[in-house]
């Protein structure tokens, strides 16, 4: 089983940063991708940015030029770089990764979500 701990959340001023981060942990053999999602109140989850093993990378609209993903493969962890924020980024933000957990020879896929950390811009 692979869990996620994400940190980096907070209360934050209009036009401000605050980075993200998610460290995976578990019997990992490989991480395929990491990402992160949000949810404000009364909204759906909605995808934020994701990264692969490689490097690609899949930003939302509503957030490109402004968040930037990372991750670092050593540690397991992928980082969400958030500037310039605005009210509307209020929303928890969720970590998610995916890949194969076990061994070489006995491995299985996973798909792991964090908790969840609260991240409040006000106006």
């Amino acid at each position: 089983q692979v869990q996620l701990l994400e940190s980096g959340g907070g209360l934050v001023q209009a036009g401000r940063s605050l980075r993200l981060s998610c460290a995976a942990s578990g019997i990992i053999f490989s991480i395929e991708k990491m990402g992160w999602y949000r949810q404000a109140p009364g909204k759906q989850r909605e995808l934020v940015a994701i990264i692969t093993s490689g490097g690609t990378t899949t930003v939302a609209n509503s957030v490109k030029g402004r968040f930037t993903i990372s991750r670092d493969n050593a540690k397991n962890t992928v980082y969400l770089q958030m500037n310039s924020l605005k009210a509307e980024d209020t929303a928890v933000y969720y970590c998610n990764a995916g890949g194969y957990s076990g061994s070489y020879f006995n491995r299985s896929l996973f798909d792991s979500w964090g908790q969840g950390t609260q991240v409040t811009v006000s106006a």
